[in-house]
């Protein structure tokens, strides 16, 4: 757990060589890092309280782990493991090859996904499922707000300015959770998204875009 005295992780520059750069000023502002840790604490007392019935559904569902984990690129491309309730099936990786990508550029998209089992639609439509991402949260790895934490296949794949929405934490909520989430299926969109969240970003600017979240959560737009 980061300590009280250390609010957010110290910068390890890892992307491309390049000028090196005053880090984005959401990565260093306190004030932030107290509202995530904050935030942390009460959606992993909310987490706590949902998984046992989440574990009996996806039990009688799909028997199998009730975490998921990846390996996920965080703050100039750092790596971290994120953590989210299961939606898939147990071995959907292997069979990612065998459904098509609906998106365009380096996301992976599909509204009618078969791997996903009927809890998992369940967890998606309410956002549900990312509510272990709270973890990430408190440990600094992530932000209530953010950009979308990209798989390491997708950076490797990344041009030049692609690495530009590295430059802040990912979130479990930002600009494109609130402007579409699944209806944005054009990658360059998403990027054009995470740099006018860096340009326009403040610590009330974050307060707004966790207000419309949850707006859009309860009224389900854009979920798949």
């Amino acid at each position: 757990m980061t300590s009280p005295t250390n609010l957010y992780p110290r910068n390890i520059r890892v992307l491309p060589s390049r000028i090196e750069q005053p880090a984005h000023p959401s990565v260093v502002s306190k004030a932030k890092r107290r509202l995530d840790i904050l935030g942390a604490i009460v959606g992993l007392i909310i987490t706590a309280v949902v998984t046992v019935p989440v574990a009996i559904a996806m039990y009688f569902d799909d028997p199998g782990k009730i975490f998921y984990s990846q390996t996920r690129c965080g703050f100039e491309g750092q790596t971290f493991t994120i953590w989210k309730f299961r939606s898939m099936i147990a071995n959907a990786e292997k069979k990612k090859h065998l459904v098509e990508n609906q998106a365009t550029g380096h996301i992976f998209k599909n509204e009618n996904d078969p791997r996903v089992t009927k809890v998992g639609r369940f967890l998606r439509r309410t956002s549900m499922d990312e509510f272990p991402q709270f973890w990430n949260v408190l440990r600094g790895e992530m932000s209530l707000v953010g950009t979308r934490p990209p798989t390491t296949a997708e950076v490797a794949m990344y041009e030049a300015h692609h690495f530009e929405r590295l430059k802040v934490k990912p979130g479990i909520t930002g600009e494109w959770q609130v402007r579409g989430r699944s209806e944005v299926l054009n990658f360059e969109d998403i990027v054009q998204m995470d740099v006018e969240y860096q340009q326009k970003w403040s610590f009330l600017y974050d307060l707004k875009l966790i207000l419309q979240t949850v707006g859009v959560v309860l009224a389900r737009k854009g979920a798949c």
